[in-house]
């Protein structure tokens, strides 16, 4: 299995999964000039996606929804999009080499989810907007090869920035976004020393965050919980640049 994570963050969200022909795009938000330019560096063509999944409807995740008005999209709310498949958590269905497990979040934006790709004998967990993680959801994280995981904020930093509180009260509860420290104490619980390749942080703030810091944590708390992750490749992603994961080759 290989992925593309092209944006990630409040500006704007999109994920390419592949295997042999078979590919997926997981959510597709910022600019289509963007988007545009990232498809022609990967040399990938959209249009030959096999599905479009959706993980919530705030404008960070669907904003350029029309441009993949031709594919089929599976999403938990309704949509504008002529070829909606509607799902609701805990479904698995299959779309071609990919089996897909839809996970329930914790998000203020109604049937918020996440997505566990299986394909072969390898496992993506993907989760990008949820203030906590349900205990059923837990187990379907567990031991998978790769993680695309929110850590979005650390706290003294984003209580220290100029958003209203109102604002910094939404990002910090239950259906706001995953701090720093409670990401990686999830993820320690979660990973495999055996089995898990690749960890990248996801939808890290541009306020109240730094990827350093998110890296940093993360580390700390495996330490502290005396788990090796020397094996693991660990990659706090950026808002716009692509990185690629997996087996890397696009």
């Amino acid at each position: 299995m290989k992925f593309a994570l092209l944006a990630s963050g409040s500006k704007g969200n999109c994920c390419i999964v592949k295997h042999n022909s078979s590919s997926l795009i997981i959510d597709c938000g910022t600019t289509k000039k963007y988007l545009k330019g990232c498809f022609e560096q990967l040399s990938y063509d959209p249009m030959k996606a096999d599905a479009l999944l959706i993980t919530h409807t705030h404008t960070d995740h669907i904003s350029q929804l029309k441009m993949f008005e031709e594919l089929p999209t599976y999403a938990a709310q309704n949509i504008e999009t002529s070829n909606l498949r509607n799902i609701s958590a805990f479904d698995t269905f299959q779309i071609k080499d990919f089996h897909i497990t839809v996970l329930p979040m914790s998000h203020d934006c109604e049937n918020t989810v996440g997505y566990l790709i299986e394909c072969g004998n390898e496992k993506l967990v993907y989760v990008t907007d949820t203030g906590y993680i349900k205990k059923e959801v837990k187990d379907y994280l567990k031991d998978a090869d790769y993680y695309i995981f929110e850590s979005n904020h650390d706290i003294e930093m984003l209580m220290q920035t100029k958003r209203p509180v109102y604002v910094k009260q939404r990002i910090i509860n239950d259906y706001g976004h995953l701090c720093n420290e409670d990401s990686a104490h999830i993820l320690s619980e979660v990973i495999s020393e055996e089995k898990t390749k690749e960890i990248v942080l996801a939808h890290i703030s541009q306020e109240g965050n730094t990827r350093e810091m998110a890296l940093s944590t993360l580390k700390q708390i495996l330490d502290s919980k005396q788990v090796n992750y020397d094996g693991m490749r660990l990659y706090p992603a950026d808002q716009f640049s692509i990185y690629i994961g997996g087996n890397k080759e696009m």
